[in-house]
């Protein structure tokens, strides 16, 4: 099976996705290429609900279903109500804490909320649906899913799959449950094609083995001609994993980050990511990506500010862009405290370790002691010089910092 993109494309699709930096691996780049000139092609890209927001790591193949709109084509969203049960092996090092439904239904309905902002949802042909897989997969006999869709597997070449290889290479365990995820994922792309024309899934490039799986075992069953698309590996120019900052993920909903802080982990890109970044995570135009990350010295923090307001814009709103921006005018430039940093009530007092962690600004008690250590933590610009300092919370907002880039408020009770 042809893994290679091909470099020119005649279909918006294909281009589109090939200028902005999302192919890696196509099955057959230029059938795909072909249907999607001629057609409206129905894609998907699937998401499991193992917590109740998604984060920047996954924020690629949720612009792949913006770009996927954009270019005149239909986005299926599937929410892994079914597969979240099991739990996919890739890219994992253990087995994954199991969810029961009402876990998994509560995280799907949050979930929704950032795909409300970034793509349109109703019945028309290039209008987005969500689907949750649980609503076949429940439904399968296992008797019926052996037969029917087993045979076409071997236990031969589900070993040789990274997700496989790797917990296996580790001597780590590999459940069987686990080991059917793949069978399962690639009944999705049949269950799919037979119910909504599905002729396409892309994902990640963790996700190759799976989603030709699904290609096959459509193709086998159905004799219906269905292609794949990857992305490649979004790393950081660091080398550090897409989706991180220094206190932990960095989520889509607002109720799990603040929208400063959310703003903040753009505005934080290295100089050599900003082009690639503007490129994946927002709509500005290529031309004017061109210019930004041509800019250099100082002028680059510009470009910067232009990549957190964006992407700021697209995930939170206008609104929460703005605010968070000039939340950093004001604490950055102004050196005052802005009123939408992360924030907690203290009544009385609280000890400098606590109200570090508390305010997400440190991960543990034991990184909150280091940065006060190291001579990064500071109470009103006062670096902290005793991890035991204790401080009196009344009257005005005291801000507390980690580092130059994080910073968050205790504020006194009403």
């Amino acid at each position: 099976m042809r893994r290679r993109a091909m470099t020119e494309y005649s279909s918006d699709l294909l281009r589109l996705l090939s200028a902005r930096g999302y192919i890696h691996q196509v099955t057959d780049a230029a059938a795909l290429d072909a249907l999607a000139s001629k057609q409206i092609v129905p894609v998907y890209v699937g998401f499991d609900a193992t917590a109740s927001s998604l984060h920047v790591g996954n924020l690629v193949s949720v612009m792949l279903l913006r770009r996927i709109q954009q270019a005149g084509h239909k986005p299926i969203v599937i929410m892994g109500g079914g597969t979240t049960k099991i739990g996919d092996p890739s890219g994992k090092d253990e087995v994954r804490k199991l969810l029961d439904d009402d876990g998994i239904n509560a995280n799907i309905a949050s979930i929704r909320r950032a795909f409300e902002k970034l793509l349109v949802f109703g019945d028309g042909p290039t209008d987005a649906v969500m689907v949750n897989n649980d609503e076949w997969l429940s439904k399968l006999g296992y008797i019926e899913l052996l037969r029917d869709v087993g045979r076409h597997f071997t236990i031969n070449r589900m070993l040789t799959f990274d997700s496989v290889k790797l917990r296996l290479d580790r001597e780590q365990p590999l459940t069987f449950l686990e080991f059917n995820y793949m069978i399962l994922q690639a009944f999705d792309f049949l269950e799919l094609s037979r119910r909504y024309g599905c002729r396409a899934q892309m994902g990640g490039s963790d996700q190759w083995g799976n989603i030709v799986n699904g290609v096959e075992l459509t193709r086998r069953i159905d004799g219906t001609e269905v292609y794949g698309v990857t992305t490649p590996l979004i790393t950081k120019a660091d080398g550090s994993k897409m989706g991180k900052s220094v206190s932990g993920a960095v989520w889509l909903n607002e109720d799990m980050l603040s929208h400063f802080d959310y703003w903040q982990f753009w505005r934080n890109t290295d100089d050599r990511d900003v082009g690639k970044f503007l490129r994946l995570f927002t709509d500005v135009p290529l031309d004017e990506i061109a210019r930004l990350e041509g800019l250099e010295g100082a002028e680059i923090n510009e470009a910067k500010k232009i990549l957190a307001n964006e992407a700021t814009r697209l995930c939170r709103g206008a609104e929460a862009a703005e605010q968070a921006a000039e939340t950093a005018r004001r604490t950055f430039e102004e050196g005052s405290a802005g009123e939408t940093l992360p924030s907690i009530t203290v009544s009385g007092s609280i000890g400098i370790v606590d109200a570090l962690v508390d305010l997400g600004l440190c991960a543990s008690k034991g990184e909150a002691r280091r940065m006060i250590k190291g001579g990064g933590a500071r109470i009103d610009n006062e670096k902290v010089e005793d991890e035991n300092t204790v401080i009196a919370v009344s009257g005005a907002p005291i801000r507390i910092s980690a580092g130059k880039k994080h910073h968050g408020l205790l504020n006194p009770v009403a």
